[in-house]
């Protein structure tokens, strides 16, 4: 079982290989490294050889239709169907096996410290195979529906990017404004991923601004990993840069002591889903309970207070109190409330 788990899992990694269209026409010698990589920890060697791949293809293209060819002028393995992906193929019964391993053993150490920080990811997937054997039976949406991203834009810059922190390597990019709906070529040196709200962003030193600037992957377009390297700005720490920030957008600026009064019911919904991991209660009476949190003020924060409307009420900074009443008068004047 475990060597056709591994096949499965190989079959898989030579597909992202044929299909990564930044490194394109991987040879096997790079199919080899990377399936050894992925399941052994090391692109040494000596677990894989080239037969295995060579049969890996030959499976591929037998079992699953796949259109893989060899270029001679580039040296290396293409899709003649640019389009194909063994991921639009239906999962088969060792597909599933293969999986459900994977499953379980997730399970068993999504408790370790390792494992936290993907904790709700890992209950995604273990609840999928928990609520049926078959995760791909159709009439399961009729009974179930789980929460989807309606927009997965940039993820295929994942992989480069994070090679590129890795190793140091400046980036290049075409990148449109939301307020001008421009594009304009960046060149960063890339720091850190982030996943904030089913967006993926790139927290990078721009050479141009020469500053720490956040970049949301699904606006970059014709990203090019460079040859140049250069060095992480000193005072940038990727394990505290977002500590005091909720949201996406931070800054060098100290955090503030937030203090807001929430109803009853809402009370229960923001214990249950902080703002911030620094809130805590600091008073709760009868109808209301007061929270603190130590944070930057953000847009991301003041929409998340704004959400919950006339339930929840910003005794402190002043400089908060006083946005959200400005915003609250615009909406008013939006809706002619008077």
């Amino acid at each position: 079982m475990p060597h056709i788990k591994h096949a499965l899992i190989r079959y898989r990694i030579i597909d992202k290989a044929l299909r990564n269209k930044y490194n394109p026409y991987p040879s096997k010698i790079k199919f080899r490294e990377l399936c050894e990589e992925a399941l052994f920890g090391s692109d040494e060697g000596a677990n894989i050889c080239d037969s295995t791949i060579e049969k890996d293809i030959f499976a591929m293209r037998m079992e699953h239709d796949a259109p893989i060819k060899y270029s001679k002028k580039f040296g290396g393995y293409y899709y003649e169907d640019e389009n194909f992906s063994i991921n639009d193929i239906p999962l088969t019964e060792e597909d599933l096996a293969s999986i459900k391993f994977a499953v379980n053993t997730l399970n068993q150490f999504r408790d370790n410290a390792v494992f936290k920080q993907f904790g709700s990811a890992i209950d995604k997937i273990v609840d999928r195979f928990s609520i049926a054997e078959d995760p791909q039976d159709k009439a399961l949406a009729s009974f179930v529906q789980f929460e989807t991203s309606l927009s997965s834009k940039g993820n295929e810059f994942l992989a480069p990017l994070l090679e590129a922190i890795k190793n140091n390597i400046i980036v290049e990019f075409e990148y449109e404004s939301f307020l001008t709906s421009k594009r304009k070529a960046r060149k960063v040196l890339p720091l850190l991923l982030k996943e904030y709200s089913n967006r993926w962003y790139l927290i990078s030193f721009d050479l141009s601004k020469v500053q720490v600037i956040t970049y949301a992957l699904e606006r970059m377009e014709e990203l090019n990993i460079t040859q140049e390297k250069a060095v992480k700005p000193l005072n940038f720490n990727a394990e505290n840069f977002f500590k005091h920030a909720v949201g996406i957008t931070t800054s060098e600026e100290e955090p503030l002591t937030v203090i807001l009064k929430a109803d009853k019911v809402s009370s229960k919904y923001i214990n249950s889903q902080p703002f911030h991991s620094s809130q805590k209660v600091i008073k709760e009476g009868k109808n209301k309970t007061t929270f603190e949190l130590k944070v930057l003020i953000s847009e991301e924060l003041i929409r998340s207070i704004m959400s919950y409307g006339g339930k929840i009420e910003v005794v402190q900074p002043i400089e908060l109190r006083e946005e959200i009443i400005l915003r609250i008068e615009e909406m008013n004047e939006r809706y002619n409330l008077g």
